[in-house]
């Protein structure tokens, strides 16, 4: 399976791209983990304090009512005991606070405040005056309530570190797993970028080589440009002076034949006087011949001059008065809707139409009255099958000719376009098979398009497709030719 480098490069962004996320998602759950895990650890070291002090001074206000039991001296009874007893408590609170999350702590707590007020009250005894006796009963009872606090200290104390173990271990298997993570991530993210470099720098100098060989044939295409229209002037002036150097032995071999028949017609047997109106009728035949291939030379040339906005209607109403004898002849029924106003060149516009109602009315089929139709049709560019990529967001005008007249097979919907080119003889139908060509050379200089479609003993419909505004291609740029 072939990819394209457009696409190999996609992919590989994309892999790139899925490779930093996950790396980073990992990254900060490692950071989370860490976060959690100093936290954790500070919050333990803050339990443990807390505790350390609670011990420390339990331990110091009984360290005090020790010496003034032995000494007498009221120094040692200072500060108070209420007083210490009151700073315990204040230690005590804010250790509540900072275990408010943790219930089994709590718990504990909750026992340590039965203990510290049995605490408490020893310590209340041992400052006052007592005997000997009580207060050494009141020393052994304050050591052994003193180790059960040192108990419940040190189980709060083997919670906190057994939380802060688990967050250890799960930091570690986090730490284990993102070393590598990001160690290969890097390796993947550093080789596509690699790939990407190379690739792209490839397609940067294969783009280069495209761009440099595009610059040598738009020059050699713009000189075959220059060239072929200095052909085309030079073969319009050829056709121009061919035509008019034809005429003149036309001409001759015309009055020649008129003398003879009329000087010499009772002398000349029949079969000379037949072979005379041939060679007059095929003199006829070749002047109209040279007359059109003249008008097809000069058909669709059309100049930033000649380009006016054109009242279709207008003129189409002047193509039919100058049909109007046929028309009426034939007694042919036309019908068109309202047209829009289409830019271009009014006198070519006027030979295309005129050209095709002429080609309607010269194969009506002789069983039924002739009816020509004419519809038309506002699309986009985009709306339409047949325009160029380049003209996709133009607006065209679609203009539909039908008629019932004989029709043609649809095999020859291409043929009946090109020049000379007939599907009947002479004889049956007059003309010489340029008038459709010089309709298809006219829609062409105007960007357009042209169809048919014919359908034998039935009609055929001529489909036109124009712009309607026009857009000349000059050396430089493109511009739009505006009324």
């Amino acid at each position: 399976m072939h990819f394209s480098v457009h696409k190999k490069i996609r992919l590989g962004f994309f892999i790139a791209f899925t490779v930093i996320v996950a790396a980073s998602v990992f990254s900060y759950l490692v950071a989370k983990n860490l976060l959690d895990n100093a936290g954790r650890l500070n919050h333990a070291i803050e339990v443990s304090k807390k505790l350390e002090v609670i011990t420390r001074q339990l331990k110091e206000a009984e360290s005090a009512i020790r010496g003034y039991t032995l000494t007498r001296d009221s120094s040692f009874l200072d500060p108070s005991m209420q007083e210490r007893s009151n700073r315990i408590e204040e230690e005590y609170l804010l250790l509540r606070k900072i275990t408010a999350d943790n219930p089994v702590q709590q718990h504990h707590l909750d026992t340590l405040r039965r203990l510290l007020t049995i605490k408490y009250q020893q310590l209340k005894v041992g400052g006052e005056e007592s005997t000997q006796v009580k207060q050494l009963s009141s020393v052994k009872e304050g050591e052994k309530a003193m180790d059960l606090i040192d108990n419940k200290v040190r189980d709060m104390i083997r919670i906190e570190e057994s939380l802060v173990q688990e967050k250890s271990e799960l930091f570690h298997f986090f730490a284990v797993l993102w070393v590598p993570m990001i160690l290969i991530s890097s390796l993947v993210a550093i080789l596509i970028g690699i790939y990407s470099y190379i690739t792209l720098t490839r397609e940067f100098k294969l783009q280069l080589h495209i761009e440099s060989r595009m610059k040598s044939y738009q020059r050699d295409l713009q000189q075959n440009i220059s060239l072929l229209n200095k052909t085309n002037q030079e073969l319009e002036q050829f056709a121009y002076v061919a035509s008019h150097d034809l005429q003149e032995p036309l001409r001759k071999i015309s009055t020649f034949s008129d003398r003879l028949q009329t000087k010499y017609k009772e002398q000349l047997p029949p079969d000379a006087t037949q072979l005379i109106d041939r060679m007059v009728s095929a003199v006829s035949r070749m002047r109209v011949l040279i007359n059109d291939l003249l008008i097809f030379s000069r058909a669709g040339r059309i100049t930033p001059e000649s380009i006016t906005p054109v009242n279709m209607n207008q003129l189409l109403q002047e193509v039919l008065s100058d049909l109007e004898v046929t028309l009426e002849e034939k007694n042919v029924q036309v019908k068109y809707d309202e047209l829009p106003v289409i830019e271009g060149s009014d006198t070519s516009f006027h030979q295309l139409f005129q050209n095709l109602l002429a080609n309607a009315i010269k194969f009506a089929s002789p069983d039924r009255p002739l009816e020509i139709n004419i519809h038309h049709q506002i699309l986009t560019g985009k709306e339409l099958a047949v325009v160029k990529e380049s003209q996709q967001h133009d607006t065209f005008c679609r203009i539909s000719i039908d008629d019932n007249g004989i029709g043609f097979e649809q095999a020859y919907a291409e043929r009946i376009f090109l020049i000379f080119q007939r599907l009947h003889g002479i004889s049956e139908y007059s003309g010489t098979g340029i008038g459709l060509a010089i309709c298809k050379k006219i829609v062409d200089s105007h960007s357009g398009y042209i169809q048919a479609y014919g359908e034998p003993d039935k009609g055929a419909t001529f489909v036109i497709i124009l712009p309607l505004k026009q857009k000349l291609k000059t050396e430089d740029h493109e511009v739009w030719l505006k009324a």
